[in-house]
């Protein structure tokens, strides 16, 4: 990863972890889930073709991710809006406490609030031993956002041979669309993390 990248493809991972097919896994992973395009076969629009392409590569149908994203990133999903048909990204961003709550700490009338704990620099999810004790604010960001359709490959008539070709152009057009979309604020964020 370079940078700030929000979301990335790994590639070399990817490669790493190929069972039999000798080329990739996330193609491995596209003919096991066949399913997830059913729907999707000749569509006019390529949108319900990438969010395939997109479910399967990331978890939980593929853990680790095929595509990787930046340690405050908590989810990140794509969607077809169901009012025009366009695309629809959500994903939801590990925050620091809103300006309000750091100007001053009256609220916290001494019970030791704590934020999002980490592990290895990852944000997790407090223990329960420790939501037993302490009390946790952990503030995120909900970003709803439409990503452009410009390059996204078109759906597919069926499952042809080079399906998984496709779906992996498909992923590379939102990987950088979400980066343009997601990398500033993650930038931002990490400048003020606290």
């Amino acid at each position: 990863m370079a940078g700030q990248q929000a979301f990335w493809i790994d590639g070399r991972s990817d490669r790493e972890r190929v069972r039999y097919s000798g080329v990739s896994h996330y193609s491995e992973r596209v003919w096991e889930n066949i399913g997830e395009f059913e729907e999707v076969w000749g569509d006019i629009a390529p949108v319900a073709f990438a969010c395939a392409a997109w479910r399967i590569a990331t978890p939980p149908l593929t853990s680790p991710g095929f595509v990787r994203w930046h340690r405050r990133i908590l989810s990140a999903s794509c969607e077809r809006n169901t009012w025009d048909g366009s695309l629809t990204a959500r994903v939801t961003i590990v925050s620091p406490l809103p300006a309000a709550l750091t100007v001053s700490r009256d609220w916290w009338r001494d019970r030791g609030w704590r934020d999002w704990p980490e592990i290895f620099g990852q944000f997790v999810e407090p223990a329960e031993q420790d939501l037993a004790k302490i009390p946790y604010l952990r503030p995120t960001l909900l970003v709803d956002a439409p990503v452009p359709l410009d390059d996204l490959p078109a759906a597919p008539d069926g499952p042809a041979h080079d399906l998984a070709e496709t779906a992996h152009r498909a992923l590379a057009v939102l990987v950088r669309e979400l980066n343009d979309l997601i990398a500033p604020i993650i930038t931002q964020v990490e400048q003020n993390p606290r």
